[in-house]
């Protein structure tokens, strides 16, 4: 069903870009980044956060970690990752595929600074063996999400 989600959102925002299956599992960054063959940085993880009652996804570079004290300063307060059941929930996505394409409900998305490292990204699809390729800006244009600097 994810997949699919994913598939519905890319035909609707962005027909050009392709979801990529590979036979072995993409579900961690560095995993991805074998599958893809890029280097861990160009993987885009997209991290599951709650602030106070306010769920959020921030996509960083795959070898980017939260600065607490940037992410603070942004959002006015701690973060809190979610379980692995409350992420399935809210995102419809399996840990090791969650993205920001084809979410069953709104959340607020957000960009770090920390991908504009690269002419193109590859954050998952959906599921722990999909995955697009797409350069950072479009990435942050077609989920509506906003640029912050959030970590180290």
């Amino acid at each position: 069903m994810s997949l699919e989600s994913v598939r519905a959102f890319l035909a609707e925002h962005a027909p050009d870009v392709a979801i990529i299956e590979t036979a072995e599992s993409s579900a961690t960054v560095e995993l991805a980044a074998q599958a893809h063959g890029v280097e861990p940085a160009q993987i885009a993880k997209t991290i599951c956060l709650r602030v106070g009652e306010t769920v959020m996804l921030v996509v960083a570079k795959g070898t980017a970690r939260l600065d607490n004290r940037k992410f603070k300063d942004a959002f006015r307060g701690k973060p809190r990752m979610l379980g692995g059941d409350e992420v399935v929930e809210l995102t419809s996505h399996p840990v090791g595929g969650v993205c920001p394409f084809g979410l069953p409900s709104p959340l607020p998305i957000y960009c770090d600074v920390s991908l504009k490292a690269f002419d193109e990204v590859v954050p998952a699809a959906g599921s722990t063996n999909s995955a697009v390729r797409i350069s950072p800006d479009r990435l942050a244009q077609i989920t509506g999400a906003q640029w912050v600097d959030v970590c180290q």
